[in-house]
């Protein structure tokens, strides 16, 4: 894993009118961490989540992606410097297959007659190359997605993001809705994104996951950071005091 940051916020705030939903978050993010994201509801971390993807403007603070300031204007813009969020519903087009899913808005295509035709063997080619080298099972790729479980959806949207140079994914409560099976798959996925140099934020209220995936958590209460530990120095119960307030904060050495 490397020292490098990936991502770094410095003093973010957010309010709404009186409202102040973040208090000056402080954390970094490198390449390849596998990073959890813990705290009630109301804490801070959809807020957190949407100032880093380009969803809302933070009102103060200063947010670094590799290196350089940035200040997202829209999803799109931080999707384009590489920053995506994978939400539980998922973006799939469900009534069209795999490599259809895959290729959404990148399609290859060549002209006869001066009309555009897909290039469909060479799209299942790079998309199969790609689910492989993911490990992503899927029994056919000219399936439609709507056949296929939430994991499988699941993999090929972090698949997809992979592929077209992806480098940060925000995964908001990404195995709510799974299975044993699908969830342990699921987390498998993760670690194989993060090896590849990806950083990855779960987003989960489900303490077990967060050990089982995790380099560090970062638990958010009443919109500050009230706790940054590594994994493996800490237990759920601490986590459960940072989270209720019970325990000071901590802090990764």
């Amino acid at each position: 894993m490397a020292d490098e940051a990936l991502l770094k916020l410095e003093g973010i705030t957010k309010r709404f009118g009186a409202i102040e939903a973040l208090k000056g978050i402080s954390l970094e993010i490198k390449k390849g961490e596998v990073i959890a994201l813990l705290g009630d509801n109301g804490a801070g971390k959809s807020t957190l989540v949407k100032i880093i993807s380009g969803g809302l403007n933070a009102t103060s603070g200063q947010m670094l992606f590799e290196g350089a300031e940035r200040h997202f204007s829209s999803p799109a813009e931080a999707k384009a410097a590489g920053i995506e969020t994978v939400y539980q519903d998922l973006s799939l087009c469900t009534n069209v297959d795999v490599v259809a899913n895959f290729f959404m808005g990148r399609e290859l295509t060549r002209r006869i007659l001066g009309i555009p035709v897909l290039r469909e063997r060479a799209m299942y080619e790079e998309t199969a190359k790609a689910m492989a080298e993911a490990g992503t099972r899927i029994p056919s790729l000219r399936t439609n997605v709507e056949h296929l479980s939430g994991g499988q959806r699941q993999a090929i949207e972090l698949s997809r993001f992979v592929h077209w140079g992806g480098k940060l994914v925000l995964l908001d409560e990404p195995f709510a809705a799974l299975g044993v099976e699908q969830t342990r798959r699921g987390l498998e996925t993760i670690k194989r994104v993060a090896a590849q140099g990806i950083g990855v934020v779960v987003i989960t209220h489900i303490m077990a996951q967060a050990f089982q995936v995790a380099d560090r958590i970062i638990v958010i209460r009443h919109g500050t950071v009230a706790g940054n530990v590594r994994t493996e120095d800490t237990t759920p119960e601490e986590v459960i005091g940072m989270i209720t307030g019970d325990l000071n904060l901590r802090t990764a050495q």
